[in-house]
């Protein structure tokens, strides 16, 4: 089942307000879901998150490495990493 660890899955159902009006995920299951659905990614570091955004064809060379982590898709993750969710 766990393609996104229980840390990832815990900090996008807190945190899901920053990127939906409208709860997308209710339980744990159903997060999880959803992040393999939109296929979420996991990162370690803002270097590598600006990395997937210019991959993307977000134009990120303006934005300092505080906006990026800022960013509505851009999900923190407690233990160190980040977590992106395109909505």
């Amino acid at each position: 089942m766990n393609e996104y660890s229980d840390e990832c899955i815990l900090t996008f159902l807190k945190n899901q307000g920053q990127l939906f009006s409208e709860p997308v995920a209710e339980t744990m299951e159903e997060a999880e879901a959803f992040l393999e659905d939109c296929m979420a990614e996991v990162v370690d570091s803002l270097k590598e998150v600006r990395e997937y955004f210019e991959e993307s064809g977000m134009d990120v060379d303006g934005m300092s490495d505080e906006e990026l982590e800022e960013s509505s898709e851009v999900f923190p993750l407690p233990g160190g990493g980040y977590l992106i969710v395109e909505g």
